[in-house]
């Protein structure tokens, strides 16, 4: 008998359904204003194109954990961008890319049938995959320390979020650490927008005032996809609980999850530099204004968005006619119920199309 195929087990994909309202955006007669997926469209950093060239000639196999270069690197920004203490390589996994790791780590960490993974209501998709992929159950909440932790395995934070772009801030972040540990529930906090912060600074899960200068049951993601326009390298990383990584490191050993050595090589020089990051954010910030004001003179209400790269905005409407009516304006944006049935009267406006693109939104916006 062959075996039943897995991709039963999962969701419908969900930009599928998109592809409709693509087509009618793309039919516009100025072209497309694509607000939907939230690539990166802006150039890869020279310093990082250079690291990548100047490593191109890397004939032999990468280890999963990295070079030790690339291991304090991490080590080195996590110290001083998050105020995590005391990190060592031990606290370090390099992965290939940050939505790899969030679909397999219940897998990774042997949890399966029986057991649960809760993650936020509103959310990356991703997470409920990961935890069906496990064979797992699924729990979208919005209080993980509400829950009753009986057959809980994994709690998943995403702060700052995706799609709506809320932070919790440290009183929040160290309640549920405490609540995690208390329940010996494993924490993880997916971070990989944390330095996109436009109206309040996010706090890392590692930081010493909310996780008490410890590691112990708590891991972050971090990417280099939105700080660094990286998406397409696949560089990022998890860091926290040293027994926690150790043992993911000896299963992706034997899965060969490598991250490619000129890939490595351009994280540590991308890690290192502070001035890219800085003059993408500009970049945003501007975008996300214009595109802010356009919103709401049009008529949306923007709620939360104090973070990430997108506008939580709604109309009071069902996301999908709001979706249909952007398309007529040749404006592409996200549906909300992609995220949750939370979502449902909300749109994702995403902030990562070029100048010229967002600058075309706004005027088709306020026509």
């Amino acid at each position: 008998m062959p075996p039943s195929p897995v991709s039963g087990l999962l969701p419908v994909f969900p930009w599928d359904k998109l592809e409709p309202y693509k087509a009618a955006a793309a039919a516009h007669a100025d072209g497309i204003v694509d607000l939907s997926v939230g690539t990166p469209v802006d150039p890869v950093p020279d310093v990082v194109r250079q690291a990548l060239a100047d490593a191109a000639n890397s004939p032999g196999y990468p280890t999963v954990w990295g070079t030790a270069e690339l291991r304090d690197a991490i080590t080195g920004w996590c110290e001083r961008r998050l105020g995590a203490v005391g990190m060592t390589h031990r606290n370090v996994l390099p992965v290939v890319g940050s939505k790899e790791l969030v679909a397999w780590l219940p897998t990774q960490l042997g949890i399966g049938p029986g057991e649960r993974v809760a993650y936020p209501r509103l959310a990356y998709p991703t997470y409920e995959v990961g935890a069906r992929l496990a064979r797992a159950e699924p729990v979208p909440t919005d209080e993980p320390t509400e829950l009753d932790p009986e057959g809980l395995r994994l709690v998943w934070l995403n702060s700052p979020s995706n799609p709506t772009g809320k932070v919790l801030d440290a009183g929040e972040l160290t309640r549920t650490v405490a609540w995690a540990r208390e329940h010996g529930v494993l924490l993880v906090s997916d971070e990989c927008y944390l330095e996109l912060g436009w109206e309040t600074d996010p706090v890392s899960v590692l930081h010493p005032d909310v996780c008490g200068g410890s590691y112990e049951g708590v891991v972050a993601v971090h990417s280099l996809s939105k700080r660094s326009n990286l998406a397409g390298y696949r560089a990022a990383f998890a860091v926290g609980d040293a027994s926690v990584l150790g043992e993911l490191l000896q299963i992706r050993k034997h899965g060969g999850m490598m991250v490619p050595a000129p890939v490595q090589a351009a994280t540590v020089a991308g890690l290192g530099d502070d001035a890219h990051v800085a003059q993408q954010r500009e970049r945003y910030g501007a975008r996300r204004a214009a595109l802010r004001a356009a919103l709401e003179a049009s008529g949306f209400r923007i709620e939360h968005s104090e973070a990430s790269l997108y506008l939580w905005a709604t109309r009071d409407e069902p996301c999908w006619d709001t979706v249909g009516e952007l398309s007529k304006l040749g404006v592409l944006v996200a549906p909300g119920d992609f995220y949750g049935t939370a979502g449902e009267r909300f749109v994702r406006v995403a902030f990562t199309a070029t100048d010229e693109r967002v600058s075309e939104a706004v005027r088709r916006l306020t026509a």
